[in-house]
């Protein structure tokens, strides 16, 4: 903690001339930090940031995490909205995910959670093959009976050594359905417009005065300060990231030196950073900005890239806004990656 006030303090030039919009408590599980250790960090932030009054003050936590005494806390810090990994209502999805909490846990720490805070988003994983597409849509049902106004959802992916590879492997567990997932993805997009949810980002659903504010701002290519171990940091045409060792950043910031390396990044870079976030998002890519700030040779090559897309409907251009479709939003990390620039 003190490690971390530090490095807040040390990097507080790089905001000087800035109005902080958004403060985020992730990456790992903040929700461990007592009320002590959240005023410590509060207190450095008042102290070397102007923080706006309307600022978005987010905590992630796991419903196993929060019991009615850890909610009543954090309602008397400034944190003002919450980020609750629930993942699955129903007892089979949250084992085979390895979670801590049962899904009678889940339930019950929304309800109490919504006694104390009125911005609340959830996280939940569909595309599991076990999954059928009625369940899929029952999670949906009661995370929008519970009245929340913000959701996460993310396809399950199977990443390198880990269990579920194992399982996948030796035939302990079906393989991924990619067929399964696009139905499932189908129904949240269709399930959370008719209850009123935008579909602002590809993971992304919420009624506009729940949108995320900081995420919307990494979507946006704002600049943004990253503190604490693993950290990453963006300020427009640079980026950095902090040493991931817990030890090696306490003992870095002992010696008054910063325990990060940075990268500065190319044209390219940023173009095809600017594409990656930008079509995930309602906002689509602006080619007006793209031949403002890349030139037009990006904006032609963008153009000639698209046009396989635009003709099978995966794309779309309106009013010289280039947006994914329906269609396209499912696969829209592959089409991205198709009209990068190298």
């Amino acid at each position: 903690m003190q490690a971390l006030c530090k490095e807040l303090q040390q990097r507080a030039t790089e905001l000087k001339n800035t109005t902080v919009s958004s403060v985020y408590f992730g990456g790992g599980t903040p929700s461990l930090l007592t009320s002590e250790d959240l005023n410590l960090i509060f207190k450095t932030i008042e102290t070397y940031y102007k923080i706006a009054p309307s600022a978005e003050i987010t905590l992630e936590a796991n419903p196993d995490d929060l019991k009615n005494s850890k909610i009543k806390m954090l309602s008397e810090t400034q944190i003002n909205r919450l980020s609750i990994g629930v993942q699955s209502f129903f007892e089979e999805d949250l084992q085979l995910m390895n979670r801590a909490h049962n899904a009678n846990e889940a339930v019950e720490s929304l309800k109490i959670a919504r006694q104390y805070f009125d911005n609340i988003s959830i996280d939940l994983m569909y595309g599991m093959p076990q999954m059928s597409v009625e369940r899929w849509r029952e999670n949906l049902k009661v995370a929008l009976d519970l009245g929340i106004k913000h959701m996460s959802c993310y396809a399950l992916t199977v990443e390198p050594k880990t269990a579920l590879e194992h399982f996948i492997k030796t035939s302990k567990h079906p393989p991924m359905n990619d067929a399964l997932a696009a139905s499932h993805f189908q129904v949240l997009i269709e399930d959370t417009q008719k209850a009123g949810l935008t579909h602002y980002e590809v993971c992304s659903f919420g009624t506009p005065e729940y949108f995320s504010q900081h995420n919307t701002s990494y979507w946006l290519g704002k600049p943004y300060l990253g503190v604490g171990p693993s950290a990453h940091s963006f300020d427009g045409k640079k980026r950095s990231w902090n040493v991931s060792n817990n030890t090696t950043y306490i003992k870095t910031l002992a010696k008054n030196q910063l325990p990060l390396t940075e990268e500065i990044l190319t044209p390219e870079n940023r173009f095809n950073e600017y594409l990656m976030t930008g079509l995930r998002t309602m906002w689509g890519v602006s080619l007006r900005n793209i031949d403002k700030i890349y030139g037009s040779e990006f904006k032609t090559q963008l153009l000639e890239n698209a046009q396989k897309h635009l003709n099978s409907k995966m794309l779309i251009l309106e009013n010289d806004v280039l947006k994914t479709t329906n269609k396209g939003k499912f696969l829209c990390d592959g089409i991205a990656s198709d009209l990068f620039i190298l």
